[in-house]
């Protein structure tokens, strides 16, 4: 009876969902309808029209080009617009001067936090902590729409396996599972569970489709797969993410199947709207219908008709929507219905985010004095900054630091503030960060002295450091020659007890259009490692960057390695908790690291060959290997040290034989085995032994992220179904297919405990 009350009243909590629902879909579907039947033409494509704020002012915010164009119906929203005082100057033309005062929409790329800012997103991909992850969307709409945002061009999903790209730093790395998570964990944070509210903003999920997947890592190339690949292996983040009620989707820059993604229905239409059922809207990314005509697909107009017909609803910045779907509408290229149907998907998105009750509803000027850059903000920022870093390599436990030991903290960046914040923190006050030199002097106090020498520039080539900094800050450049920049360096190092040589790529050195042929460290900074091995004073390695990076002899060479990426507003703070041990490092690679960029692409869950090379071996003959160095990887995919170690039982499993209906328990024990309390992320594999179509030698589906005591054991189990075996075929039918399959639980993808079980009908 109990069971049947507790189904009774499941139904009952469905029935009122489902018709709260609807009655709101009723009201939004009969205030769009009525908005629509107003609308001129030229305004229905002004609300397609995304351009740029520039550097408008509130003074000039009416009579500004964009202002009249506001004025006039023609703009939909703007984007890089920032601060309640001009968002709500902008605002005001569009509700007070407008004829039918329909709102702005107002987006940003908040990328990986607004002023506060996080990890560059592949540095929070290594926490493995989906609430961690989730909590920085959370804080990151908080402050945005605090700050007059609604709107934010994140989360990127693009599955990357080439760390030549630059764009790499702003994802969550090789994995379509881990990816797929973390695409929910961030969606749910920025739109939390109401999009009516003032402190949630609409995700935009990017760049869709397969533009991590870009030849020869350079932005903006070609891409080209087959579908199985495509479905198997790059799409289930994007479809996380529409699963997770992402109110809108940008179209990416690459062609694929020989067809730009902005004007491609495969895409856009089949795949996104048909199969995964996506309600939201399809944005442009920047000029990206215009760049179409460099495609070689036609002229502004052609290819802008192109585009609407393939399923983009809004034009970020070329204004092709705005100046020739009127023409191609009257040429009977274009229907009224696309067109209606495109401002019909604006229109509702500024429901959801209720601007039509209250077009400033983000511009409360309360909110923005006392929820931006708070204590509380640091403080998680800090957490989640420390939780990123990947311990790569602690020779003879020289890690951690004790605080009375004298450090010598050399290299270019030992010193720097705005290096700490990582790639696209456009809202961030780079001021703000304290360098790794104050925070290691701040945590040590007076108990010891922290002596400085920067040691050597990023670069010792003024060309590169040109190209890097376009856009960014100059290069931090000590013009003295290279040997005093060394001596001084080694001075230091006579001095103290143990170095701390902090180097790596500056912010900008990756990101969008920060493509590297060369992901080694540059020369200067080898030469400098170099001189300081000679002391024989022991070395830390302190590694920042934005993509992983090919160190085989900084491996070989260096004792203690440990890669903190772009941390944030927090990082040096939290680099020098880690480094002294108040914390315990735990983050986990979600990105294979090659030993030279001849490997590349490397990842985990590559196919086999028809000729293997028998694990652990190298080289053979006629086997797929090279001449000149092993299949392995410097560092694989799901590795990660911690200050403590970790062993794993053999794996139990509930049933050697599982029906297509049934569930499988697998089990393992984990213990601390060292001398601190640490985190480990447990991790479980598959792979299907005999199938349809090649399968991965492994593939992640799942993971557990405990914290163990210092001798403390747990039970860790995972849950396995048919569905958990399914993959797409080659007719791209989603299926499971009975037979043997192996499962592996470890904590890392080349270092598990593995057992094999069968699936039967």
């Amino acid at each position: 009876m109990k069971f049947l009350k507790h189904i009774i009243a499941f139904i009952t909590i469905v029935v009122v969902v489902n018709a709260e629902a609807q009655t709101t879909n009723a009201k939004m579907n009969a205030f769009v309808n009525n908005l629509l039947s107003k609308m001129t033409l030229d305004e229905k494509l002004g609300q397609l029209n995304l351009p740029g704020a520039g550097d408008i002012t509130t003074g000039q915010a009416s009579n500004s080009d964009i202002g009249l164009k506001i004025r006039e119906g023609k703009v939909g929203g703007l984007f890089n617009i920032k601060s309640i005082e001009k968002i709500k100057a902008v605002q005001k033309v569009a509700i007070e001067e407008s004829r039918l005062k329909i709102p702005l929409i107002f987006g940003m790329d908040v990328i990986h936090g607004y002023q506060t800012e996080f990890p560059i997103p592949l540095a929070l991909s290594c926490s493995w902590d989906m609430k961690l992850i989730e909590k920085t969307a959370r804080i990151a709409a908080t402050e945005a729409s605090a700050d007059g945002i609604c709107w934010t061009f994140s989360p990127m999903v693009d599955i990357a396996r080439d760390p030549r790209w630059g764009r790499i730093a702003e994802g969550s790395g090789e994995d379509a599972y881990l990816g797929s998570q973390i695409a929910k964990a961030m969606v749910h944070g920025y739109q939390g569970d109401d999009l009516s509210k003032n402190n949630t903003i609409m995700a935009c999920v990017k760049h869709y489709a397969m533009y991590g997947a870009a030849e020869a890592g350079r932005d903006y190339n070609t891409t080209d797969m087959s579908r199985s690949r495509m479905y198997n292996e790059y799409l289930p983040p994007y479809k996380a993410a529409v699963e997770a009620g992402a109110g809108s989707i940008m179209s990416s820059f690459n062609e694929v199947d020989g067809i730009p993604a902005t004007a491609n229905k495969f895409l856009l239409t089949d795949v996104l709207r048909d199969q995964w059922k996506f309600k939201g809207f399809v944005v442009t990314d920047y000029t990206g219908i215009n760049e179409m005509v460099n495609h070689g697909l036609g002229d502004l107009q052609k290819v802008s008709s192109l585009a609407l017909k393939a399923g983009v609803d809004m034009d970020m910045v070329g204004e092709g929507f705005l100046t020739t779907l009127k023409e191609s509408l009257k040429e009977g290229k274009i229907t009224i219905e696309q067109i209606n149907n495109a401002c019909r998907l604006i229109l509702e998105a500024k429901y959801k985010l209720g601007l039509f009750d209250d077009p400033y509803k983000y511009c409360d000027e309360h909110r923005a004095a006392t929820e931006i850059f708070t204590e509380a903000n640091l403080k998680f920022a800090r957490e989640a900054a420390a939780k990123s870093f990947v311990l790569l390599k602690n020779k003879d436990q020289l890690l951690p630091l004790k605080k009375n030991t004298t450090v010598a903290l050399v290299g270019p960046l030992a010193n720097s503030k705005e290096n700490m914040l990582g790639t696209w923190a456009v809202a961030a006050d780079f001021t703000k960060p304290l360098s790794l030199f104050s925070a290691m002097k701040n945590k040590v106090a007076n108990n010891v002295s922290v002596l400085y020498a920067k040691g050597a520039n990023i670069s010792e080539d003024s060309a590169f450091e040109a190209r890097v900094s376009v856009f960014g800050k100059p290069f931090d450049r000590d013009n003295r020659s290279t040997d005093i920049l060394i001596k001084e360096a080694l001075d230091v190092a006579e001095k103290a007890d143990v170095i701390v040589a902090a180097m790596g790529e500056t912010a900008e050195m990756t990101g969008e259009s920060s493509s590297r042929s060369d992901i080694s460290l540059p020369q200067s900074q080898k030469d400098l490692l170099k001189a300081l091995i000679k002391t024989g004073k022991p070395i830390v390695l302190v590694l920042f960057t934005g993509r992983p990076l090919a160190i085989k002899w900084e491996q070989e060479n260096i004792p203690a390695i440990i890669n903190v990426w772009h941390g944030g507003t927090e990082a040096g703070n939290a680099i020098a908790d880690v480094l002294y041990g108040d914390v315990n490092p735990s983050g986990k690679l979600s990105t294979t690291w090659p030993q030279n960029v001849g490997q590349i692409p490397i990842y985990y869950n590559h196919k086999n060959t028809g000729r293997p090379l028998e694990e652990g071996k190298w080289f053979e003959k006629f086997r797929s290997n090279y001449l000149d160095v092993s299949n392995d990887p410097l560092y694989a995919f799901g590795y990660g040290l911690s200050y403590t170690s970790f062993s794993y039982s053999d794996i139990s499993l509930s049933k050697s034989t599982i029906k297509s209906n049934e569930k499988l328990d697998i089990k393992v024990t984990v213990t601390n085995t060292g001398n601190y309390d640490g985190a480990e992320t447990v991790q479980l594999y598959i792979r299907d032994m005999v199938a349809s179509i090649t399968r991965p030698v492994k593939e992640l589906k799942g993971f557990e992220k405990i914290f163990l005591k210092k001798g403390e054991s747990k039970e860790v189990h995972f849950t396995l179904t048919a569905a958990g075996l399914k993959f797409y075929n080659n007719d791209l039918k989603f299926v499971f297919e009975p037979g043997t399959f192996k499962v592996f639980v470890g904590g890392s993808s080349d270092n598990t405990k593995e057992k094999s079980f069968e699936l039967i009908k």
